[in-house]
Formats: C-alpha cells, structure tokens, sequence
C-alpha cells in the first residue's frame, strides 16, 4: 500500500480548549463561576477556577515546534500552534497530515474530568461537565462532521449522573467516554466495586466505549523525586498496564460481557508479554484464588473488551496477531510531544512496510478498526476517495507545516523536579 492510499484515524489526540468553552452553556446563576481564561504577570495564559489556575504545560502543546522547545513550562496561546486550540486550523493541520479524523482528548478539565469532580457544589460541577460536552460534540466536533469522534467527559462523584450523561450524549451522537484508569487513587471506590454499575449499564445500553488515558488518575510513575525527567517518560505505560490487569481480574467483565475499553495511549509492544503474564498467572493461581473464567483464558477476555492503541511501536506492529488484529489502532497524539505530526502517516508506513504488513492489517490499524469500535461512520460525509492520505493533502495544499520557533525569549528554562511535576499534575 503507497502511503497516499492510507486512510488515517487517530484515536487519542487532544484539545487545548479555547477561552469560549462556557460562554453561553452554563445556567445564569453559574456564569460568573464558570472557569475563564486570564493571563498572569509572567504572560502565562491559565485557566482560573475555583479557586485555582490551571496552566497549559507545553509538553501539551508542541505541535510545529523545533524539540529544543519542548519542556513543561506553561505556555501562553500566542506560543501555540492555531491548530492546538482553532477547530478551523485544527482540521487543516489534520489534512495536512493526512488525518481523516480523530478523537479529542480534554486538557485543562484533566483526561478525565476530575478538576470538575473537585468542586464542592455538585449542581454547579454537573451544569460545568455538561456545558463541556455540549461545547465538544456541538463545536469542536459538530463544525466538521466526520472529522472527529466525539468524546464526553464524565461526573466522576456519581456513577448515577455519569450514567444519565452517558444516555444524554449517546443522544447526540457521541459512543465515547473518558475515564480515569484507576478511581482508587482519586479517593473513589475501585473497578472492584459495584459502586461503578450503573455507569456499565450505561456504556452497554448506548453502545459507547470507556476510555482511560494513561496518567488520567493523575498519578505520575515517578521512583525517585531527583530521578531525571526521562525515567517519568519512559514508564508513562506502566498505570495503562495496571489498569488493564485491574479490569482483567474484576468482576466487570464478567458482569457486563458486552463492555468495551480502551487504553488509550498505552501503546502495544508490552501487550503480548502481558496476556501471557494473565494466562500462566490463572493457570498457576486461580485454584486458591477463585478467578473462574470458565472455559476461556484472561488473554480470551482481553482480546473480548479491550481495544489498544499506539502512536508509533514497531514491536507492536511486528507482534500484531499475538495481540490481536481486530484489538489495536493507531494514534498521532497531537500536538503533544510523542507525536509525529505532520508525517505520521510516513512513520506508520515506514514500520508496516519493514515488517511485510499486509494492506487488510494496515486497513484494520489505521481506520477499520476504529470506524468499528466506536460506531464511527466518516464515509457517511465525505467520498471514501476523498478520505486518503494524498487526497486531504491536496485539498490544503500550501498549508503551511513547517517546523518554526515560537519561542518568544520571555521565559529562561526551568529545571522541574520530578517531585514537583507530580505534585503539580493535573491529569
């Protein structure tokens, strides 16, 4: 397959969200409440709410800049690319790249919306995750219909309303949800419990996938507070794996057989190791332990419910039907620093191609696989001759996509410690 026939959906990117998320969404009463964009002393643009500020890190935000930018400073949207926070300029950059469509992660709320949950008046933190789905699927989603699958935040403090937000926005279109990869840590009861049930009744009625983030809890893995940023990076997966053996040994599954997860940003590579992990685990264990999966083996249950993801994973790619064809898709990450925005399609290409991926597999991977898991339709929009790589360049030819400095001298770099990332984490 010639990399201008691919058909690309990514299925994690993200959304710095612009200063008009709220206006008009929120009842009266809320709207002096409702969280505003100001800009501090240091020229920083925040997120001030309750209480709070909120920053943009730029490691969220590098999209089009030269890697000796990156750091986690926060940043301001004049040292943004447009695309990071512009529907318009988002969708050019995404034609540029050769993206059909993508699914948005929220930044600022955190991937799960937990800086809502933190807000002591629940009506005003309900009214807040509404007007935030509402602005997603309406706006951001809605100004270019199949260009992006929506994605709805949840009421992290009530499974009954997150239930009833579920039903709300399956109404509108929208068969996804984010969730934290681990409740526990945010003071909430477990995957274990049955404090979560009417949520999965929700998700299984309207058809619509949970998706948990790596670092969505909040909880980055840091061993020590003087390790080197580079150690943090480097074990971002480990949460999604503990997330994925948490939900494998629940009674989740075996209570709702027709949920879907996806862990998102998780990547591949570590999956087959992982599978093989849960089956000698149930096979050495389940006796004294009591895990009864009948005939069936954990690695049968988490090809059954779990969708992966990756952005660029040549094991992955190589070890495909160990983990399972139908289970995996790809994702470009924009504009936070893993991704390789605007060549992705090139690096998948380059990697299908070393390994003699056949081009159904490709198909699967790159757009198939998500159509499929999350209802998602773009053929319904747009000719399916029009959605290739080469065709949605052409249609934004002289888009410019150079990589360019934004640097603006206003700020030295900083050395952040572990420990005072993780503090700071919004996530």
């Amino acid at each position: 397959m010639n990399v201008e026939d691919m058909i690309m959906i990514s299925v994690d990117d993200h959304v710095v969200e612009p200063p008009h998320v709220f206006e008009g969404r929120l009842p009266e009463k809320y709207a002096e409440l409702a969280p505003r964009v100001v800009r501090t002393d240091l020229g920083d643009d925040v997120w001030s709410f309750n209480g709070g500020s909120i920053p943009n890190i730029g490691l969220n935000a590098v999209a089009g800049r030269p890697r000796e930018e990156y750091g986690v400073n926060p940043t301001s949207f004049d040292e943004m690319r447009r695309g990071c926070w512009d529907i318009h300029e988002r969708v050019k950059d995404m034609s540029a790249g050769g993206v059909l469509a993508c699914m948005c992660f929220p930044s600022f709320p955190s991937f799960s919306g937990r800086v809502f949950a933190g807000v002591d008046d629940k009506e005003l933190a309900a009214a807040l995750v509404r007007a935030y789905n509402d602005w997603h699927i309406d706006d951001w989603c809605g100004s270019y219909p199949g260009r992006h699958i929506p994605m709805a935040l949840p009421m992290l403090w009530d499974p009954e309303a997150t239930a009833d937000e579920i039903k709300r926005v399956a109404e509108k279109g929208c068969h996804s949800l984010t969730f934290t990869e681990n409740p526990a840590m945010l003071g909430l009861p477990s995957f274990h419990s049955e404090h979560w049930d009417p949520m999965w009744k929700a998700l299984v009625d309207t058809s619509t996938i949970l998706n948990v983030h790596l670092g969505s809890s909040g909880q980055l893995a840091v061993t020590a507070v003087d390790a080197p940023m580079d150690v943090m990076i480097t074990l971002q997966p480990m949460n999604i794996c503990m997330a994925a053996a948490d939900l494998v040994w629940s009674r989740v599954f075996k209570t709702y057989p027709e949920l879907r997860v996806a862990l998102s940003e998780g990547g591949t590579g570590w999956i087959p190791y992982f599978l093989d992990r849960l089956d000698r685990t149930y096979d050495m264990h389940h006796l004294w332990t009591h895990q009864d999966f009948g005939r069936e083996l954990p690695s049968d249950v988490f090809r059954r419910h779990i969708l992966t993801c990756f952005i660029a994973d040549p094991i992955g790619i190589q070890l495909r039907d160990e983990i399972g064809i139908d289970n995996i898709c790809w994702e470009q990450d924009y504009p936070h620093s893993d991704s390789s925005w605007p060549t992705a399609p090139e690096e998948l290409h380059r990697v299908a191609t070393a390994h003699a991926v056949p081009d159904a597999d490709i198909d699967k991977i790159t757009h198939e696989n998500a159509m499929r898991w999350y209802h998602f339709d773009p053929f319904a929009h747009r000719e399916k001759s029009a959605c290739t790589v080469g065709a949605l360049r052409a249609q934004v030819a002289g888009h410019d996509v150079s990589v360019r400095s934004m640097d603006t001298g206003r700020r030295a770099p900083v050395d952040v410690s572990l420990g005072d990332l993780a503090r700071q984490a919004t996530a």
